[in-house]
């Protein structure tokens, strides 16, 4: 099922069955958008990200970083990341998404597509470290780009835009019953920063 764009309403459960995901739409007017954007391409502390896949160390072109409150470490794909002190940035952002969704976070993974050429393949954000069946925020700015869940039983599949300035929240069962990705897309070669805020557990 595509959901390109429906008018957000942040109370639909996008997900038919097994966890809940609420789109929220644009939370920022463009000029914001464009300036958080600006701010997070300059001043967040990128570096290519790295997993551990048969033994081998790989090197993505995608860029993460992993920011908290704080220097708690976090595991996935069988490397560990020590979680950097928030920006004033981070921190405004992290304090808007709380208000609007009525969670808490303590940490924020980013990622930075340089174009539509760079994505995710299918996973589940269900690392031992991560508290269980809870919310996961995420931010996007810059280019819009298309985002798909797929049950890992039925195989039935979910997708949307993202847009600038946009929320998407994943919480409750989903992580245990949906994978989701980014695909890749020729159709933009614009930069997309996204935050997942998170709670790790300690």
């Amino acid at each position: 099922m595509d959901l390109f764009n429906p008018h957000s309403d942040e109370t639909t459960n996008l997900l038919p069955k097994d966890g809940t995901v609420h789109y929220y739409g644009k939370l920022f007017s463009r000029e914001e958008a464009n300036r958080y954007l600006d701010i997070l391409l300059q001043s967040i502390e990128w570096k290519n990200d790295e997993a551990i896949i048969f033994g081998k160390l790989i090197l993505t072109k995608r860029k993460v970083a992993w920011y908290g409150n704080s220097s708690f470490e976090y595991t996935y794909s069988n490397t560990t990341k020590k979680a950097l002190s928030w920006t004033k940035e981070l921190l405004e952002l992290k304090k808007i998404i709380e208000e609007k969704t009525g969670e808490i976070f303590n940490s924020c993974l980013l990622n930075l597509y340089h174009s539509g050429d760079e994505g995710m393949a299918w996973h589940s954000d269900a690392e031992k470290d991560l508290k269980k069946n809870g919310a996961i925020g995420s931010v996007s700015f810059g280019a819009e780009r298309k985002f798909a869940f797929k049950h890992k039983e039925t195989k039935e599949v979910v997708s949307l835009i993202l847009e600038h300035g946009s929320l998407l929240v994943m919480k409750d069962e989903t992580q245990t019953h949906w994978l989701h990705r980014l695909p890749p897309t020729k159709t933009t070669t614009k930069p997309r920063v996204n935050l997942t805020f998170r709670f790790i557990v300690s």
